[in-house]
C-alpha cells in the first residue's frame, strides 16, 4: 500500500520474481556476488522487496534503510 489510503500496487508472484532475477542478473553484472554487502536505500514498495530478494537469491549480504535518516545516521547504519 501505498501513503494514500485506498492506493495500492499489486504484483504477481509471477511478476515479482521476473523483476528478483532481472534485478539479481543486474547486481551480478555490476559486480556483486556471493557474501558481498549490499545496502538498500529505498521507499518501501514493490521494487525494493524485490531487490531484497535479489540480493538473498545471489548470496548477497543485505540492510535496508528507508529514508527519513539524518547523513550520519545513514552513513552509520551503511558501515555497521
Amino acid at each position: 500500500e501505498k501513503d494514500e489510503p485506498g492506493e495500492e500496487v499489486r504484483v504477481t508472484y509471477r511478476e515479482l520474481l521476473e523483476l528478483t532475477c532481472r534485478l539479481g542478473n543486474t547486481l551480478k553484472r555490476q559486480g556483486v556476488k556471493q557474501g558481498d554487502r549490499v545496502t538498500i536505500y529505498m521507499p518501501p514498495c514493490p521494487l525494493a522487496v524485490a531487490s531484497m530478494l535479489a540480493c538473498a537469491r545471489i548470496g548477497a549480504v543485505h540492510a535496508v534503510v528507508f529514508a527519513g535518516f539524518s547523513a550520519e545516521s545513514l552513513a552509520d547504519r551503511i558501515q555497521d
